[in-house]
């Protein structure tokens, strides 16, 4: 008589496993990357990080206008990371609205394990912010100086209110670049 074993029951792997909500992970990130959102580089310079400080950079696609009296955003900010742990330090940061010819800036500071971000600003052309200090992407829509006003943990993120101090517009022919379905993209 032959035995057979059983067929091992595959185990899901936990972004598929549905939420007590009943959506999983991989659900919402699917139906969300069906809204477009605009990209952003947020900014900031530690002034703890060495002889001269340091300058970090994060990709955002989570940023939006919040009032307009008095002149708030909102960035959604991964929990613990360097940005997080920066932005509940140093209150001053700022935000760069890219443009879609920036495709490579935006993919530069979304990189998982990336190298340090003195290295990612290396040949990067900006301007430092008078209001916050951090630094403004040359070539960029626009440009919000900020400080931070409020901090609210949303589950794994926190969401980092800000004080616009000043905003910079320079004349800039190029469109928006946009974040839709997983991918940087231009309008048009």
């Amino acid at each position: 008589m032959l035995k057979t074993t059983p067929a091992a029951t595959p185990v899901p792997s936990p972004e598929s496993v549905p939420h007590p909500e009943g959506v999983s992970n991989d659900e919402f990130r699917a139906a969300m990357s069906r809204l477009a959102a605009g990209v952003v580089l947020v900014t900031a310079h530690d002034p703890d990080d060495g002889p001269r400080g340091e300058d970090v950079g994060m990709t955002a696609t989570a940023f939006m206008s919040v009032s307009l009296d008095p002149p708030l955003v909102l960035v959604s900010v991964r929990n613990g990371s360097r940005m997080d742990d920066l932005l509940a330090e140093q209150p001053l940061w700022a935000a760069s609205l890219l443009s879609e010819n920036q495709r490579q800036v935006a993919g530069r500071f979304a990189m998982k394990g990336r190298i340090s971000d003195r290295l990612l600003f290396a040949d990067i052309p900006f301007v430092r912010g008078k209001e916050s200090g951090a630094p403004l992407v040359t070539g960029a829509l626009a440009a919000l100086e900020c400080r931070t006003e409020q901090r609210v943990e949303a589950g794994d993120h926190t969401l980092v209110i800000g004080r616009v101090l000043a905003a910079d517009l320079p004349d800039a022919d190029s469109g928006p670049l946009t974040y839709f379905r997983g991918r940087y993209r231009h309008l048009g």
